[in-house]
């Protein structure tokens, strides 16, 4: 009797299990998958480009981006936190590349072997974009999910990997400090 017990549980057990990693599974087909990339990409490659500075490196964090999205098997429950894990994935690979960068830059050779550039000729036309060249990695990107993304605070935190409660605060000091950038270039 203890056996058929033993038996009965297991297979409750393998049923559960059976049951989660379905739940756990991505509902995105191709067709959503598309339609998903289509509303996304080009806001993600905008982030990217002003993040980072390099159209070309842009390039390639998108791709990246979104094969790692489709790679993971996250339990998105609505397409808002998809979105939001995808520009925290963007977020992290463009501090790899940054990290990346920064070993090449201190190669034993003294040498510089392409790395990111900062400033694009985009970046050098406005004063806007000269005074956010300016501000530090962090700052860019909260400035840009906020105001071109209109991310909420919780979506920015969620991105960056910050608190959330802190991300006013931080914002209201980033925006008086772009200010005074802006009224210094002036």
């Amino acid at each position: 009797m203890s056996a058929s017990l033993t038996a009965a549980m297991r297979t409750r057990l393998l049923a559960r299990a059976e049951a989660r990693v379905e739940a756990r599974r991505d509902p995105m087909d191709e067709g959503a998958f598309r339609a998903f990339y289509e509303r996304t990409s080009r806001p993600l490659w905008a982030y990217l480009a002003r993040c980072t500075g390099d159209r070309q490196l842009a390039d390639d964090l998108l791709q990246e981006t979104y094969y790692r999205l489709l790679r993971t098997s996250g339990n998105y429950t609505n397409e808002a936190h998809r979105r939001n894990a995808l520009f925290r994935i963007a977020t992290n690979l463009m501090a790899d590349a940054r990290r990346h960068d920064r070993r090449v830059r201190q190669s034993p050779l003294g040498e510089d072997e392409g790395g990111a550039t900062v400033d694009t000729g985009a970046a050098e036309r406005t004063d806007l974009a000269r005074a956010m060249a300016k501000l530090r990695p962090v700052q860019r990107k909260m400035v840009w999910l906020a105001y071109v993304q209109g991310a909420s605070h919780a979506e920015i935190a969620e991105a960056l990997g910050l608190k959330a409660a802190s991300i006013r605060l931080l914002l209201f000091r980033t925006r008086k400090q772009l200010a005074q950038l802006l009224r210094s270039d002036a």
